[in-house]
């Protein structure tokens, strides 16, 4: 019936004319929102999926309470940010006379909006030159990676970066560096083993010398229970200080978002050695944990500068409380 549609055996398609290779554009790249949600896909499955099921009755009850408050904790919420938002949730249905699934939705939705949005403070590295980053993380985070992806960052908003490899217990970090201050044009001041305080305060004078707009100075992977590790990061902050009386002036900690609950203790041990100022949060696409920043804000509210949400040099961005609700509820 349709034979006028076949092709003779020795028959081949046009060739492609410079119009129509012209007009073949390449799809667009996916938006951050559209990354993030991705990226969120295990959390929203274990979170956002089963809300729909539990607010499906359409009032605030003591049941719904309950199946909720199950739900918040397998999702690495914690105790204290699940009873504050129990709380509020009640709050709100008393007051706004929530009567169907939807208005219950976005009534949490708000609760948890409203308890991260203390959390997204951008960083300002423009207040010194050079602005001097202390990063800190246990082995495996994502540390080095993330300094890579961060040196990236800054570039594409117009800084001149350097990167200090202190980490010199790891070669394989140190070589990572220089890897990526390769790919990048990005200078890397490393020493084959050596004292880590060293090579920071080494670099920072370079930096200095050189008219840097960042030091991106990278320490060993510790572990908060190892004392005397800790005590030597305390060391290469008081280096940092003689290098620059005023740094560092951001002291980041990367936070591996699969590791839940145990984040919180990171965060205090960390911060108790070398005054932590903000936090990396990473591969949050590996995991359903991803109710742990809701933990952090409650328990331990230090700034969340950057989120991972993939392997690529651009899947790590400025955290944005709306875009991270929005991308666990969509």
């Amino acid at each position: 019936m349709f034979g006028f549609l076949k092709k003779s055996p020795g028959e081949h398609p046009a060739p492609a004319t410079p119009t129509d290779i012209a007009s073949a554009k390449p799809a667009p790249a996916p938006s951050w929102r559209d990354r993030l949600k991705a990226g969120l896909a295990r959390t929203r499955a274990q979170f956002g999926g089963k809300l729909k099921s539990i607010f499906s009755r359409g009032k605030v009850d003591d049941e719904l309470l309950e199946e909720l408050e199950t739900l918040l904790l397998t999702s690495d919420v914690g105790m204290e940010a699940t009873q504050h938002l129990l709380h509020e949730l009640k709050t709100r249905a008393k007051g706004d006379q929530l009567e169907t699934p939807e208005a219950i939705q976005k009534a949490l939705s708000d609760a948890l909006h409203e308890l991260l949005h203390p959390l997204e403070k951008a960083l300002d590295v423009s207040t010194h030159r050079p602005f001097i980053i202390m990063i800190a993380g246990v082995n495996g985070a994502g540390k080095t990676t993330s300094i890579g992806k961060l040196a990236k960052y800054f570039q594409a908003h117009g800084k001149s970066v350097l990167l200090a490899a202190g980490d010199t217990f790891r070669a394989a970090a140190r070589e990572q560096l220089q890897v990526w201050g390769e790919r990048n044009n990005i200078a890397v001041i490393a020493q084959e083993s050596g004292d880590p305080a060293a090579v920071i305060f080494d670099a920072i004078a370079a930096a200095k010398a050189r008219g840097i707009d960042i030091v991106l100075a990278d320490t060993a992977g510790r572990l908060p229970t190892q004392l005397h590790l800790m005590e030597e990061i305390a060391k290469v902050r008081r280096v940092i200080q003689k290098a620059d009386p005023s740094g560092p002036h951001e002291t980041l900690l990367v936070l591996d978002a699969n590791i839940g609950q145990n984040a919180l203790q990171q965060v205090k041990s960390f911060d108790k050695a070398i005054n932590i100022t903000g936090l990396v949060l990473t591969k949050l696409d590996g995991t359903a944990k991803g109710g742990i920043v809701a933990a952090i804000a409650r328990q331990c509210p230090k700034p969340i500068r950057f989120i991972g949400v993939g392997e690529g040099i651009d899947d790590l961005r400025p955290f944005n409380a709306r875009d991270f609700v929005d991308a666990l509820f969509e």
